[in-house]
């Protein structure tokens, strides 16, 4: 009987363990509804468990429309938006995305790796730069769509044939997600561009229809000044002096135009010496130079031939010149370096001058049209030739003249010198 006592007791005790354990892992399993710790003691287990399951489909539920929401909103969305996991699968894209970048064999709930649907090298950089640094990336790129379609199948013998689709310039906007995954937002840049080439046409109109009144101002104003004396002889030189300075800028203006439109057409290709351009380039605005007692110092490779127009480069260096001139101090020097890169077949040119350089806020636009720069690159030259102020447009036709030769044209400052450092990058010949 005393055992059987024991024995009894000690079931109860068990089992009074059992349900305050069974409690305890309830307790710390259902955690989703905030009521249920009150409830565990009053509440059969089946119905709290019913009441936990409800609560978290009720979460689910509420979680899945707000993401149904977001996800109509960036399907709606103006602008392109991408996502790719960590192998670079397209997981999801909005209507924008599909058809600014022609995605039309992929649908959603798909995965599929984005190089199969979209060809494009500067996006893969892009999220591979992203994924690298984990940090957001911009990039700027034309996009070049390969897109084909079948012709009709009734058709015998048919073929699938590419269709002729523009080139669109594109902005993205990467960012890194958890679990190696990247978000990419893209913007279309081509209403930017038919904008900027609408404004630019406007404004090349207008200074064609310029040139004829200007030149009509120039005739009248040097007969006058021949025919005046001092004071009135004076303020007449004063406004041809002005009419000459903006029938410049006419002239560069219409000559930028035409260099963006026909960068090719205009171009009149032989075999050029470098050296004999750049020293003939030297020349015209010696004696602007000698006036300062600034010397030119040409080193590196002479005598190297390559294919370019002969008028549009001393073009360039005479523009490069008057700019170095211009803000560099008296009795310095202006550096050209010409090196051969037998390698690569190339031909780079440094001009580097001893003035204070680019503004950092400035670097971004110096090769803009009219684009001016901060004054302070002056201040170390305070001379009539210093201040003499150009069109605005040289830096400009510069680099358009490079470009139409496949160069490309670099303004920076010198990490020793702190003086402005043009770079130029050719194709040599011979």
């Amino acid at each position: 009987m005393y055992f059987f006592i024991l024995g009894f007791l000690l079931g109860i005790v068990i089992l009074l363990w059992n349900r305050y354990h069974l409690q305890s892992e309830l307790k710390n399993l259902l955690t989703a509804s905030p009521d249920t710790a009150k409830l565990l003691g009053s509440l059969p287990i089946s119905t709290l468990i019913k009441r936990e399951i409800i609560y978290i489909q009720q979460q689910s539920d509420q979680k899945q429309q707000e993401l149904d929401i977001k996800q109509e909103i960036l399907n709606l969305s103006p602008i392109a938006y991408l996502r790719v996991d960590q192998e670079n699968q397209l997981l999801w894209c909005n209507q924008k995305a599909q058809e600014l970048l022609y995605i039309d064999r992929w649908q959603p709930g798909q995965v599929r790796l984005l190089l199969e649907l979209v060809r494009s090298y500067e996006l893969d950089q892009l999220i591979e730069e992203t994924r690298q640094t984990q940090t957001p990336q911009v990039n700027q790129w034309t996009f070049y769509p390969s897109h084909y379609a079948p012709q009709t199948a009734n058709i015998p013998n048919s073929t699938v044939q590419p269709l002729t689709i523009p080139s669109i310039p594109l902005k993205g906007f990467s960012y890194p997600l958890p679990q190696g995954q990247i978000a990419i937002f893209i913007e279309n840049q081509q209403p930017l561009v038919e904008l900027s080439c609408s404004r630019d046409r406007a404004f090349s109109d207008l200074t064609h229809e310029l040139r004829t009144p200007l030149t009509s101002i120039a005739l009248v104003s040097e007969w006058l000044e021949n025919r005046l004396q001092d004071p009135e002889r004076r303020r007449v030189s004063q406004m041809l002096e002005q009419t000459q300075r903006l029938m410049s800028l006419v002239e560069d203006w219409l000559e930028l135009s035409q260099l963006q439109e026909n960068p090719y057409h205009s171009l009149s290709l032989e075999l050029l010496n470098l050296e004999e351009v750049i020293n003939s380039a030297w020349e015209v605005l010696e004696p602007l130079a000698e006036r300062k007692e600034i010397t030119l110092n040409f080193q590196g490779t002479q005598k190297r031939e390559f294919f370019g127009d002969r008028s549009r480069f001393m073009q360039v260096f005479i523009n490069l010149f008057d700019n170095s001139i211009k803000h560099s101090p008296s009795h310095s020097e202006i550096m050209v370096n010409l090196i051969d890169d037998e390698q690569e077949d190339k031909l780079e040119i440094h001009l580097l001058d001893q003035g204070s350089g680019f503004s950092e806020e400035d670097l971004p636009y110096i090769f803009e049209r009219l684009y001016r720069g901060d004054t302070s690159r002056t201040r170390q030259s305070q001379s009539l030739e210093s201040l003499r102020s150009g069109s605005g447009l040289g830096l400009a036709i510069a680099k358009e003249i490079i470009e139409s030769h496949e160069g490309t044209i670099i303004a920076k400052n010198h990490p020793d010198t702190e003086g402005a450092w043009i770079q130029i990058l050719l194709t040599k010949i011979g």
